[in-house]
């Protein structure tokens, strides 16, 4: 099989062993890559019921067939592990070219477990493994952390790094890599538990392709096609443009979600934004979109420059009733440093300023607390949260668990799904995205399913059936496994004209396995329902399937009785039972009864 190396690096940081595992030909191809792959791996690794900052919780970082063929946007490593946020799969992808690097080792994959004795640099140089000492890199940024190795090691080494909410075991920290994050769910935590500052990979060779002309020459089209209608968006304002938009058909998450219509918008809108503040515009490792766009601050302070999305404009923006350009920028800026999910965090803080909005006592002096609409109060509870200085070491632990120790009936408004943080859609008006919100095996996430796409098409009628939402928020979610196996970006999905059939052709083009549309369709769902059976043998029940109280109180038409109809019929359309567990014969014609 092209396009693979055909094997994986596992490195216990207890023991300092390394060892070489094989990936079969058929794992390799049932489960593509990239998240799949690692969802795989997570689940032999993960002993059942595992502390997921205990040693014993593998790190897992994963590549896949596409990387380094010269497929636009195929540059993205996927990270999985234990979520210290959610006590479920945690999987996250950046965009960087550390995935090539990785790629270059030989291995397909890195398993990491146990913990170093001491903070540690890990070190993988086209297969040759070594772990050194990093107490020098404490409290260093992850881009200084990145800069600081390369010197040291040289300049063809690739990094990824936390900062310092990942050496405090701040539950959300991320792992930073080329400017980029893979934000959600915590890895970052897991990391810092076990004693990894940084992980250096360097590697020379690249598995050879079944069809080299041919793929380039497909390459070469969809390149060219990247640069089409179907990104424009990205490319002239990028996700920052859904700030207004959202903000105009009343979706756009407000003051923790007790609103859907920001009065501040057009402040912090994308398109102020771009004529305000934009210095320029890059491109991910192999990417033709080009759709990371800079900004800077212009309030008289020490200048700052920030790569923003729009996820991070609303949850540090809008969220927070903040509508201060500057502070929404040095507010990223600071996420970033820190190393933290900048979801997570404006999320956490709304929390807490709706807590002393409402005279809950938080067990700190109310100086500490934020409260909406002030910048400073946000930009000084992020710092603590990051140093878990103050009130930060409570807000540290996320808006479900921070709720729980509070209580006083702050649960209510602590607005996750399993304890991940929502993201920037407010689901009261956009049904399918509800129900994909609601059953998500990483919790609250738009990433791992487009059912917004859904909901803001015609195609679907307004009063749509259950089964009908059903049916496209599953094909939503499986669409989302191939794409994050594949280790494209989500933004190509409407390059495509038929995305199964042409992904299928790219495929047979690197690997030589013949595949069709229905292959990898079928593979969407095999993962999908891996990434669910890693939850059940985890503690999932029904009753995680939810979404907050607060988004249920029938505007639009979303209940609770409507939302239990469409996970009723979600269950349905996956073949599982009334309880969302998943029958045997269903895993056996899905080819998982023994993979695991």
């Amino acid at each position: 099989m092209h396009g693979v190396h055909g094997r994986y690096l596992h490195i216990d940081l207890d023991t300092g062993s390394v060892a070489e595992h094989p990936i079969p030909e058929e794992v390799s191809i049932r489960v593509i890559g990239g998240v799949g792959l690692a969802s795989l791996l997570l689940y032999r690794w993960a002993p059942p019921g595992v502390d997921p900052l205990a040693p014993e919780n593998p790190l897992i970082f994963a590549t896949s067939p596409f990387i380094g063929t010269g497929i636009t946007t195929a540059s993205k490593v996927a990270v999985v592990t234990k979520s210290p946020q959610t006590g479920m799969i945690g999987d996250s992808l950046s965009s960087s070219y550390l995935a090539i690097a990785l790629k270059r080792t030989g291995f397909d994959a890195l398993v990491i477990t146990g913990k170093a004795t001491g903070w540690s640099l890990l070190v993988v140089d086209d297969g040759r493994v070594e772990v050194r000492p990093a107490m020098d890199l404490l409290g260093r940024t992850p881009d200084e952390t990145a800069e600081s190795v390369r010197a040291a090691l040289g300049s063809g080494f690739r990094v990824a790094a936390i900062g310092e909410a990942g050496e405090r075991g701040v539950r959300y920290a991320a792992i930073s890599n080329d400017g980029r994050l893979a934000g959600r769910t915590g890895g970052g935590a897991v990391m810092g538990s076990k004693r990894l500052k940084a992980i250096a990979v360097r590697g020379s060779g690249l598995p050879t392709v079944a069809d080299p002309a041919g793929l380039a020459r497909a390459a070469r089209d969809l390149a060219a096609r990247s640069l089409g209608p179907g990104t424009a968006k990205y490319r002239e304002l990028g996700t920052a443009a859904n700030l207004a938009f959202f903000n105009r058909i009343g979706v756009l998450p407000t003051r923790n979600f007790q609103q859907g219509e920001f009065a501040g918008a057009e402040a912090i809108s994308g398109e102020t934004l771009f004529l305000e503040h934009r210095t320029d515009k890059h491109a991910c490792a192999a990417c033709t979109i080009g759709c990371e766009h800079h900004y800077r601050t212009r309030d008289g302070g020490s200048e700052r420059t920030v790569r923003l999305e729009y996820e991070s404009l609303f949850a540090l923006g809008s969220l927070c009733g903040v509508d201060d350009p500057n502070a929404v920028l040095r507010a990223a800026a600071l996420c970033d440093d820190l190393g933290m999910d900048a979801i997570t965090t404006g999320a956490t803080v709304a929390w807490a300023m709706e807590c002393a909005e409402r005279g809950v006592d938080l067990g700190y002096p109310e100086h500490e607390f934020p409260r909406f609409g002030d910048a400073d109060s946000l930009l000084r509870t992020i710092e603590a949260i990051g140093r878990r200085q103050g009130i930060g070491d409570l807000l540290a632990e996320g808006s479900r668990r921070a709720a729980e120790r509070i209580g006083q009936g702050s649960e209510a408004w602590a607005m996750h799904v399993k304890g991940l943080e929502m993201p920037g859609y407010d689901p009261r008006k956009l049904p399918t995205l509800a129900l994909g919100l609601a059953v998500a095996t990483r919790g609250a996430c738009h990433n791992r399913s487009s059912a917004y796409d859904i909901d803001f098409s015609d195609r679907l009628d307004p009063d749509a059936e259950a089964q009908a939402r059903a049916e496209a928020a599953a094909a939503a979610e499986d669409q989302a496994a191939v794409l994050d196996s594949l280790t494209i970006c989500k933004f190509l999905r409407h390059c495509f004209d038929d995305l199964y059939a042409e992904a299928a052709e790219l495929y047979t083009m690197v690997t030589g396995v013949p595949t069709t549309g229905d292959d990898l369709r079928v593979a969407g769902e095999r993962i999908n329902n891996l990434k669910k059976l890693f939850n059940i043998r985890e503690g999932w029940t029904r009753a995680d399937d939810r979404l907050p109280d607060r988004v249920l109180t029938g505007e639009a038409g979303l209940t609770h009785e409507r939302l239990t109809h469409l996970i009723d019929a979600y269950y349905r359309v996956r073949g599982w039972d009334a309880d969302g567990r998943i029958p045997e014969a269903h895993l056996t014609r899905l080819g998982l009864t023994d993979l695991l």
